[in-house]
């Protein structure tokens, strides 16, 4: 039953991972090409960039495809309900809502004490990025209007290259942080035939993504200023990847990418409102109480998990 669990799980955050988080990453790319590109172009894009950053990490870590995030969580046998965590997620992708899935799928595995660090580290991953991107936004919105597309001629070479540029670098950072989300399902260190297996199914799920652009979650992304547009993503991109590339080399504590993503377009939303006259606060406030409301949700029901295994599953040996 343990391999069945294991494959269940592995799939399911799989899955989950991609469809959930990988459009914090993605979705401004998908944005700002899916009207000059094929789906298909942009899948494989991704997938290469993909392949690249999981063999190296797989390459320079001594087989461990997670970078060393889960250092501090030993492999487990996996139970079920190690599986039926990525389940929940799944079902709360499927409904249009952020959830953190670091706190979701690893809350399974974590002790209450780790899951508080990551949330520590969370919370000031969300503070950083939306205090960034106010900062950044505040300076932008003195030579551009965020509102409006307004790009000369002249640059719309460059901005639309940058995409292409700034989207690799954030992709790359991004799985080095959350592949660890799914390879807690594995062991430490994976063969090469394990290797091949993990980066086909990766990629199978990568082009169904793009073939659905991005699913219902995407609508967090399209719902904020100008992430269409192509200078808007660059700017997104490269805070967004700044702010992660950070937290990467502080520790290897895993944290929620959700959290610093939201308050990365948080804080970007005030700034604009901020600075154009034309764009109120009463506009904005019930984007970010409802990107917000959603996270909490999440952060609720991972708490429970991690109280239901370490507090009833376990200690009454429902397993």
């Amino acid at each position: 039953m343990t391999t069945i669990y294991t494959i269940i799980g592995f799939a399911l955050a799989g899955y989950s991972v991609i469809a959930n988080d990988s459009i914090q990453t993605l979705g401004t790319f998908i944005a700002s090409k899916q009207k000059w590109f094929k789906w298909y172009t942009l899948a494989s894009a991704a997938s290469f960039v993909m392949i690249l950053a999981i063999t190296w990490g797989w390459y320079s870590n001594a087989g461990d495809i997670s970078y060393g995030r889960l250092t501090r969580i030993p492999f487990q046998e996996i139970q079920w309900y190690h599986a039926v965590a990525p389940g929940i997620l799944l079902v709360l992708t499927r409904i249009g809502i952020p959830v953190s899935t670091t706190f979701l799928v690893l809350s399974a595995f974590a002790s209450t004490v780790v899951l508080e660090k990551m949330l520590m580290k969370s919370v000031v991953g969300y503070g950083l990025a939306a205090v960034a991107a106010y900062i950044c936004w505040i300076v932008v919105s003195k030579f551009i209007n965020e509102k409006f597309d307004e790009v000369e001629d002249k640059w719309i070479g460059f901005w639309r290259n940058s995409v292409w540029v700034t989207s690799a670098w954030l992709w790359w950072v991004w799985l080095s942080h959350d592949v660890a989300n799914i390879a807690v399902y594995l062991p430490r260190q994976i063969d090469v035939n394990l290797l091949l297996i993990v980066l086909a199914y990766f990629t199978a799920l990568l082009f169904y993504i793009f073939y659905i652009n991005g699913g219902t979650i995407q609508k967090v992304v399209l719902d904020k200023t100008g992430t269409r547009y192509a200078r808007s993503a660059t700017i997104i991109n490269v805070i967004y990847a700044a702010v992660l590339y950070y937290f990467k080399e502080l520790n290897d504590l895993p944290m929620s990418t959700t959290w610093v993503f939201v308050g990365l377009l948080c804080g970007r939303e005030l700034a604009i409102s901020s600075m154009n006259k034309d764009y109120k606060f009463k506009y904005v406030f019930p984007l970010i109480g409802k990107d917000f409301l959603k996270m909490t949700i999440g952060l609720t029901v991972s708490v429970a998990i991690v109280l239901a295994i370490h507090y009833i599953i376990i200690p009454n040996n429902w397993f």
